[in-house]
């Protein structure tokens, strides 16, 4: 795979920032994996002038508030190992490209309603071979999936209780959602169905003193 450029910025190196925080989160990626992400965040930049993927433009903003805020929730999900993942309102591919590049064995799918945003990853998976994800331009309650998604991702989508409503439908059975969030959102949590039981784990994203969490959330046995 050839290297996408710019790498550096202002004495900012990103090869050398995603060292560092994949070591502190003990994420054994392999070269292959490495140049992957490094050449993602490269093409965000460069996309990002034209799109507005994301409202942060540098090159240094964009891995620390974006890469590694992702990179932090992946050994969660290495540890739950899904087989089908559904990231809703992927945007720019934070965090589901970042999580299909660290899950290469699981079979991922994106979603957004914004039809740039669906060109922008279908661009990029091409361009860093990542041939087992699937990108959809759909509403989340339009997608219909049979055999169901084993764990339902979320960033920036929503709230708990929509998130929730939004994708019940395509929950396999035994699956969970795993939303990320910066502070523990118990207004959320507390208006979730009664069905659903919640857990927030705490995150620590490398180089940024900020909170942030997971939070896991299944349907008990009332709820199937």
């Amino acid at each position: 795979m050839s290297a996408i450029t710019p790498r550096t910025a202002g004495g900012f190196s990103l090869e050398d920032f995603l060292h560092q925080t994949l070591s502190a989160l003990q994420l054994d990626f392999t070269a292959r994996q490495r140049q992957q992400l490094l050449d993602y965040t490269a093409l965000l930049q460069r996309w990002n002038r034209v799109f507005n993927l994301t409202a942060v433009r540098d090159l240094e903003g964009i891995a620390r508030l974006h890469l590694a805020d992702c990179l932090a929730a992946l050994p969660a999900l290495q540890r739950l190992a899904p087989r089908r993942l559904l990231d809703v309102g992927s945007g720019g591919g934070l965090p589901g490209i970042v999580f299909a590049i660290g899950l290469p064995e699981a079979e991922v799918h994106l979603i957004d309603t914004v039809q740039k945003k669906c060109a922008f990853l279908q661009q990029t998976c091409g361009s860093l071979q990542l041939r087992q994800v699937n990108v959809h331009h759909a509403r989340v309650e339009a997608l219909a999936d049979a055999r169901g998604f084993d764990c339902i991702t979320s960033r920036a989508f929503s709230d708990l209780p929509l998130l929730i409503q939004s994708t019940r439908h395509l929950l396999a059975d035994g699956g969970q959602w795993c939303a990320m969030k910066g502070q523990a959102p118990q207004d959320e949590i507390m208006a979730l169905p009664a069905d659903v039981a919640a857990q927030v784990e705490p995150l620590q994203v490398p180089g940024l003193d900020a909170q942030r969490c997971l939070v896991w959330l299944r349907l008990t046995s009332a709820g199937r």
